[in-house]
């Protein structure tokens, strides 16, 4: 029988106890993390400049599109009643829990040279492995929440709102902008869920970008090939910076929204 305190370190080693040594080499590369972040931040590293400035550039751009298009759409079917509205429902519902792989998988068949866009070879239809493609998978994963939360908002006004406005002399135009105007603490909140799920999205963009260096990598990708490579203090310091950027990000919006709930 062993003694005693090979029988407490087996124990231990069985209930999952973490040595001393781990514990200590996993704090370390957590603060290499954060030094690294802090030191690549303020010397302005180029590589990391370029890897900010296009994972803004693209998430911004489908951002945008989603948000032109989402917060109409929202609008619409909160407000109007037509044949088919609760099968678009239905859609943009399961738009809202849509896996980005598969997201990727469906943009990579479409874009490909022997897929229905790819082969028309126009200039309005993004390639494969360019930054348009990644703006058009996540269109598609940010444009249904955008389209959902916004939904939401506008069932969630009082509906007399509307008929009041109307029946002083209002447009159906300027009906609906009253009922955004009092649902825009939602549509804000529409906004920050359509980015959150874009800035932090890895598996899309890594299937219809490539995480091509100097082309399409953007933090997410940048983050995953670090790990993989065994790098963990860049990837930790890239990891630091896309959690404050998005941070900061929301930050704003959320500031704006105060000062809408002000007025």
């Amino acid at each position: 029988m062993p003694p005693a305190g090979a029988r407490r370190h087996q124990a231990g080693k069985w209930r999952g106890h973490v040595p001393d040594e781990t514990r200590r080499s996993t704090i370390d590369e957590i603060w290499n993390g954060l030094t690294e972040a802090f030191r690549r931040l303020g010397t302005l590293d180029p590589a990391l400049v370029e890897i900010v400035l296009l994972s803004f550039r693209v998430s911004g751009t489908a951002l945008l599109v989603s948000v032109v298009l989402g917060i109409p759409l929202g609008a619409a079917l909160g407000l109007s009643r037509f044949v088919g509205r609760k099968l678009v429902t239905a859609l943009i519902y399961t738009g809202m829990g849509f896996p980005p792989v598969v997201v990727g998988l469906f943009v990579y068949l479409l874009l490909s040279q022997s897929g229905p866009l790819g082969r028309l070879d126009s200039p309005l239809i993004p390639d494969l492995f360019t930054p348009g493609a990644m703006v058009v998978a996540q269109i598609i994963l940010s444009l249904p929440l955008v389209a959902g939360f916004t939904m939401a908002a506008v069932l969630g006004v009082d509906p007399e709102l509307r008929q009041q406005v109307q029946s002083l002399g209002a447009t159906r135009v300027q009906a609906a902008w009253t009922v955004l105007a009092e649902a825009r603490s939602g549509v804000v909140v529409s906004v920050i869920a359509g980015f959150g799920s874009i800035i932090s999205e890895v598996g899309a963009v890594m299937m219809v970008g490539g995480n091509i260096e100097h082309r399409t990598r953007v933090l997410t990708t940048a983050i995953v090939l670090e790990t993989r490579k065994g790098n963990f203090d860049l990837a930790l310091a890239l990891g630091f910076i896309l959690l404050a950027l998005t941070f900061l990000t929301n930050v704003a919006m959320l500031w704006l929204q105060g000062r809408s709930l002000d007025r």
